[in-house]
């Protein structure tokens, strides 16, 4: 098996093919005449056996993505802010680790990571898609410049568009009622907030009765729960006064007639503590009721884009949706949400809301 002595930054590395792949690797010893030799006689010979043997790469230390992405965490840990390490580590576990993580790092190819990426993008929207994604890149970029694999294999696997995620439509106006007539009464305030103000769900849980004023019909959007934590809102924008509309007065009347004396939050759970997560209103409430009621399913945050397609259609100033969403400026607003512009389902119905 002949073996290249290759010289990068002072550092001697060997090349050489292997079942026809190039293997690069790193002999960890200064380029000088005496290191040279001792590679030469002594350990491109023993290389060269254990390859015979098939020994070589045994010897090798293999990682499981699993096991290495521990370590790709730790090291940037203290790098990210405490919540952007919390996103990472769980859109890991939640999204990547079930398909890839039992798999060696150099087992990877592209084509698995081809077909994760698209079943992923079947079921997430497309920001999302690209935030797994990096958090995966990062992982295997790290891998490589510990020379644990050659190439990292997600790079051959092109960034996803927004074309390559299929686009959800927003629910019609018969879907909307649907979903609320047939909600439990403990939560069906939360998806009424969703759908009649656009609020993202974390905001939604951390809302609190003190952040509602009955009186003067504003909701006063101060917190996200996020990863468990309480928080401010996803940006500066996010913090705002919204209008409490006619339509969702009736839904937390209602919703405050049935909670506790001196609950905090306007979401509970039975222990009297508020939502850590949407994930349980997601699969307990949610989807049971997608399915009962016959309706394709989209994801919670779909609401959202809801309210943005309906606000638009009726004429609404695009400048108090934009408002209302939290968004930075109405530009914003216009790219995101002009393609959720359904007109007949939305139109019918509607003067009443404001």
């Amino acid at each position: 098996i002949k073996m290249k002595i290759i010289s990068r930054s002072n550092k001697l590395y060997l090349h050489f093919s292997h079942n026809g792949q190039m293997v690069r690797k790193s002999m960890k010893m200064e380029d000088n005449a005496k290191n040279r030799t001792i590679l030469k006689k002594q350990i491109i010979p023993e290389i060269q056996k254990q390859l015979v043997m098939g020994e070589f790469f045994e010897k090798e230390n293999k990682y499981t993505l699993d096991e290495f992405a521990k370590v790709s965490f730790s090291l940037h840990k203290s790098k990210r802010r405490e919540l952007t390490h919390i996103s990472y580590v769980e859109s890991y576990y939640l999204h990547i680790s079930p398909v890839l993580g039992k798999m060696y790092l150099d087992n990877i190819k592209r084509s698995q990571l081809l077909k994760w990426q698209s079943d992923l993008s079947q079921t997430r929207a497309y920001r999302t898609v690209k935030f797994i994604r990096t958090v995966l890149m990062t992982i295997l970029e790290d891998a490589y410049k510990d020379e644990l694999i050659q190439k990292n294999p997600l790079r051959l696997v092109a960034v996803p568009t927004g074309d390559d995620v299929i686009k959800k439509q927003p629910f019609s106006f018969d879907e909307i009622y649907s979903i609320l007539d047939n909600a439990p009464e403990s939560i069906r305030a939360f998806f009424a907030i969703g759908f009649f103000t656009g609020m993202r769900t974390g905001e939604i849980i951390g809302l609190k009765w003190s952040d509602i004023d009955f009186d003067k019909k504003i909701i006063f959007v101060r917190r996200s729960i996020r990863q468990g934590r309480e928080t401010l809102p996803k940006t500066k924008s996010s913090i705002r006064d919204i209008d409490l509309l006619n339509v969702l007065e009736p839904y937390l009347i209602k919703h405050k007639s049935n909670a506790l004396d001196g609950s905090t939050y306007l979401f509970e759970t039975y222990m009297g503590e508020p939502y850590r997560k949407t994930d349980n209103i997601s699969s307990h409430f949610w989807k049971n009721i997608l399915r009962e009621q016959n309706i394709e399913y989209r994801n919670m945050y779909q609401m959202r884009h809801t309210f943005a397609s309906l606000m638009i259609s009726k004429g609404e100033n695009i400048l108090w949706v934009s408002k209302t969403l939290g968004h930075k400026d109405s530009s914003m607003t216009l790219n995101v949400y002009a393609q959720y512009m359904p007109q007949k389902d939305f139109i019918h119905g509607l003067g009443f809301i404001r």
